[in-house]
Parts: structure tokens; C-alpha cells; sequence
């Protein structure tokens, strides 16, 4: 993958999720800027996903820990744990928001 495939998968899944947000049922702010996505819980916490372009990597921090994303076979897979990205979001904002939470892209 270059650079540019790079970005433009990021981009997508950024916009993707922000999307998801606005249709999501349980109040979650986020803020996005210079290629970092931070969302906002109501009770204070924020999981911060973040570009890492040199590695072509997504990184996300949550409240419990980070965990850092490769693009694999069209799957963006955590390296530590190999949860596919968009199942751990759900698992991770379900646990920082105290409610279920999908955001209905789980492969």
C-alpha cells in the first residue's frame, strides 16, 4: 500500500465512524483534527484514534490501553490481540460509554 491508499482508507474509516456517532443513539462528542479522532463520553473518558502514517498504522487509545491497527487482506487487525478494528470499537466504546454500542460495520 502507499501513501495515499494509506490516507484515503484512514480518511474513510474516520468518516465512517464519525457518521455512526451522529446516528448513534448514546451521546458521544468527538473531535477531529490533523489526522487524529478523539471521542468523548459523557462520563469523562475518550478513546483517541490516531494516524500513524510512517507505519501506516491506526492507532487507538482507550481509557484501559493502546492498540495499534495494520491493514491486512482488506481488514484492519489490532497487532497485540488481532481483533478486527471496527469489533473492537464496538467492544472498547460499549465499554467506556456503560451501554451496549454497535456501530454496525462488525465483519
Amino acid at each position: 500500500m502507499n501513501d495515499s491508499q494509506y490516507h484515503q482508507l484512514v480518511d474513510d474509516i474516520f468518516i465512517t465512524l464519525e457518521e455512526a456517532l451522529d446516528e448513534c443513539e448514546t451521546d458521544i462528542d468527538y473531535e477531529s483534527a490533523g489526522g487524529i479522532l478523539t471521542l468523548i463520553f459523557l462520563n469523562g473518558t475518550k478513546i483517541i484514534l490516531n494516524k500513524q502514517a510512517p507505519l501506516h498504522q491506526i492507532w487507538v487509545a482507550t481509557k484501559f490501553n493502546g492498540h495499534h491497527f495494520n491493514y491486512v487482506d482488506g481488514v484492519w487487525i489490532d497487532e497485540r490481540t488481532d481483533a478486527e478494528f471496527w469489533s473492537f470499537m464496538d467492544q472498547a466504546a460499549s465499554k467506556q460509554a456503560e451501554t451496549s454500542l454497535s456501530f454496525g460495520k462488525t465483519k
